[in-house]
């Protein structure tokens, strides 16, 4: 994006492809966080797993990218206006949703809240991801005018990361019941 800019290559709004394109990368790095239990499931490979933490760190950092641009560019941070338009316009709704459900995961991100929380509820805590996904899928989705290919790619890979989920969890369980 810094590149782009300053080739001056984006486009008649500026501050609207910026605030574009950090949805953008913010749910590929929540994808990218989702992605990594599921490898380790399908590989074996752990290597990842510490990354995991920064990569989410990651997230935050361009959601709150993408809250501000589009606090600037639309309201210049008249919260009023920007608070109606939470509460009337549904992808608003939805994105500000799973932007507010990452604040909790990112303050306690540390080894520390990890301790002082314990880890069970930690491990509680941190599952607001799923419904932080989600709720940027669906702002994704409904955003989207005309060409729903990307989005419905991105939404597409998360449902896969779900299903390895649930599968790893409930599915030889589920496979066990029914061969016996």
């Amino acid at each position: 994006m810094v590149g782009r800019g300053l080739a001056d290559d984006l486009g008649a709004n500026p501050i609207e492809e910026i605030t574009h394109q950090t949805g953008i990368w913010t749910f590929r790095f929540l994808l990218a966080t989702l992605a990594i239990t599921p490898l380790r499931y399908l590989t074996a490979w752990s290597r990842l797993v510490p990354l995991r933490r920064m990569v989410g760190l990651f997230t935050f950092f361009y959601a709150c990218l993408h809250f501000l641009t589009y606090g600037v560019d639309y309201w210049f941070f008249a919260l009023d206006e920007i608070l109606d338009d939470v509460i009337n316009r549904p992808y608003i709704t939805a994105g500000f949703t799973g932007f507010i459900l990452l604040i909790p995961l990112a303050v306690t991100s540390t080894h520390a809240m990890v301790r002082r929380l314990g880890g069970r509820r930690w491990q509680q805590l941190h599952r607001l991801v799923y419904f932080s996904a989600g709720a940027g899928a669906a702002h994704f989705l409904w955003q989207t005018k005309i060409d729903f290919r990307r989005p419905g790619i991105y939404v597409g890979c998360l449902a896969l990361l779900f299903g390895i989920r649930l599968w790893e969890r409930f599915g030889s369980r589920w496979l066990s019941k029914v061969t016996r």
